[in-house]
């Protein structure tokens, strides 16, 4: 391939599929069922180390 083949699809193609993948990665963060693992992982630093 060459780079103008490249940067054509770049341009098109490779910036629709990096969109709808990062509008993906957004809504699985925000789903609803993720607010309990993400408080409980928020939490970790804060955690007694059971070594203590």
């Amino acid at each position: 391939m060459s780079y103008d083949a490249l940067r054509s699809f770049a341009d098109s193609w490779g910036l629709l599929l990096m969109v709808l993948i990062f509008i993906g990665i957004v809504i699985w963060a925000f789903r609803p069922g993720s607010k309990k693992i993400y408080d409980d992982v928020a939490r970790i630093p804060l955690k007694k180390d059971p070594k203590d």
